[in-house]
């Protein structure tokens, strides 16, 4: 069962520019309430604030049962990180860590790294308002020759339970299937790291330095997808793809079984899904079966999807993912496909 439920999705994320992409995946109409989580433009910060962030995340002392008085005893050099709302612990840490409050790092420090005509895209809590996020993106969709619909942003996100050191990193949604996919294959995609530490600061400079611009994501990705159309893969390299990707165990079990669950959901998304077979005989369609799948298909263990794919576009593991894509891609062509640098 997912740790975030669909109430707790309709309540805690909110979701911008629904008229250029639709509405997300957890969408129930019954649970949105008296105010709808979906805008069909961009999100307004106040909103943001009120309906997110309207609360502090509190340093409070801990204290443990004393066996001989039967009191209670303070624990020093540690502190619980909770909710100033609901009293919910989402942390417990040394005295060094250094809570990153919403508002200032999510909503204040994008706002100075950005340009003025960059709005909210979307934005939410999970894992009990312990992790959070902040997506500020162009208002239009770009439609690349190659019918290819695609969103850059920045994303910006923090935690208060120690999963997450405060990113900020360039990214690019995929609007058909609601994808988040590497910016640049080339090399790893620009992202600045702040840990939750005293002496560990922001400087806006080095970080605008590092990010680059959010317009340039898209010279940059339309460029990738063109390369990757122009790469022909026949039905017998994708077939060794599947074979590099997905190998078959010699003998039959449980590994078997899921190779061959893994290989049949690609066929599929190959030739009948609209978020990957129009695009099917190129090396993007190669990209777009596997990252799909991966978004949407593969099962999740330990988390919700959100929560998983969250952390997968804040880490980096989706753009790893898109990199050894292209590396299977690669070895079964048995020649490099060149793609922009990033």
């Amino acid at each position: 069962m997912s740790k975030e439920t669909l109430s707790w999705l309709n309540a805690n994320t909110l979701i911008g520019f629904t008229d250029k992409r639709g509405t997300a995946w957890h969408y129930r109409a019954g649970l949105q309430g008296t105010e709808p989580n979906h805008y069909p433009g961009p999100i307004p910060v106040e909103d943001v604030k009120r309906r997110l962030f309207g609360w502090e995340a509190l340093s409070r002392p801990i204290y443990v049962e004393d066996p001989v008085t039967g009191g209670l005893a303070e624990i020093p050099e540690r502190q619980a990180i909770v909710r100033s709302d609901t009293g919910h612990v989402m942390g417990i840490f040394s005295d060094g860590y250094e809570p990153h409050p919403y508002v200032e790092w999510l909503i204040t420090t994008i706002g100075r790294l950005l340009d003025d005509d960059l709005s909210i895209g979307s934005a939410g809590l999970l894992r009990g308002g312990a992790v959070a996020w902040v997506s500020v993106e162009v208002p239009e969709t770009i439609r690349t020759p190659e019918g290819v619909e695609f969103r850059p942003h920045l994303f910006g996100a923090t935690s208060f339970d120690g999963s997450l050191a405060t990113t900020f990193k360039r990214a690019v949604t995929n609007v058909v299937c609601d994808n988040t996919m590497a910016a640049g294959l080339a090399e790893r995609g620009q992202q600045v790291k702040i840990k939750h530490s005293k002496y560990s600061k922001l400087r806006l400079e080095e970080a605008r330095d590092a990010l680059s611009i959010v317009h340039q994501v898209a010279d940059d990705f339309s460029a990738q997808v063109r390369r990757l159309c122009e790469t022909d893969v026949s039905d017998r390299q994708w077939r060794s793809f599947l074979d590099a990707f997905a190998p078959l165990p010699e003998e039959r079990g449980r590994s078997w079984t899921l190779a061959a669950n893994k290989r049949e959901n690609l066929q599929r998304l190959w030739r009948h899904d609209d978020r990957v077979a129009p695009w099917a005989g190129t090396g993007w369609g190669v990209m777009q079966a596997v990252n799909t799948y991966t978004h949407h298909g593969q099962k999740v263990r330990g988390a919700c999807r959100a929560e998983r794919n969250l952390l997968r576009a804040v880490t980096g593991g989706f753009d790893d993912l898109d990199r050894e894509t292209l590396r299977l891609l690669e070895q079964v062509l048995d020649r490099p496909v060149p793609v922009p640098a990033a």
